[in-house]
């Protein structure tokens, strides 16, 4: 599984170790208590249906990058400090990645999670 930008064009690959958070108890742990991540690893939230998604570092000592996707459509970008940030904006597709592998990521992008 990986983490792919622009798939019909200049593809750009943001992570290969995908993790996804399909049950509830792994949703809510997220990225908590880890002490860091690898730089090609992403932690990926699937829905049912888009809707407001929150996301806090509450006890997560690294910054990450936050995308918001829906309909693979790339509609907020955040970068989120240690312990304090806090973020939340619609999507089916929520996807946390190290802090700058969304540097190049905007909104309007198209981002895929590839099987």
């Amino acid at each position: 599984m990986r983490v792919v930008t622009d798939p019909d064009g200049d593809a750009e690959v943001l992570a290969t170790d995908v993790d996804t958070a399909d049950s509830i108890p792994s949703q809510l742990r997220g990225l908590t208590f880890r002490r860091s991540i690898p730089d090609d690893y992403a932690l990926a939230f699937r829905f049912d249906r888009a809707k407001i998604r929150y996301v806090h570092m509450l006890f997560v000592p690294f910054p990450i990058d936050v995308v918001w996707v829906v309909d693979d459509t790339v509609r907020r970008v955040e970068r989120l400090r240690p312990w304090l940030g806090f973020a939340r904006a619609e999507a089916d597709l929520l996807v946390e990645l190290p802090a700058d592998a969304a540097a190049d990521v905007g909104v309007g992008d198209r981002l895929v999670l590839e099987t």
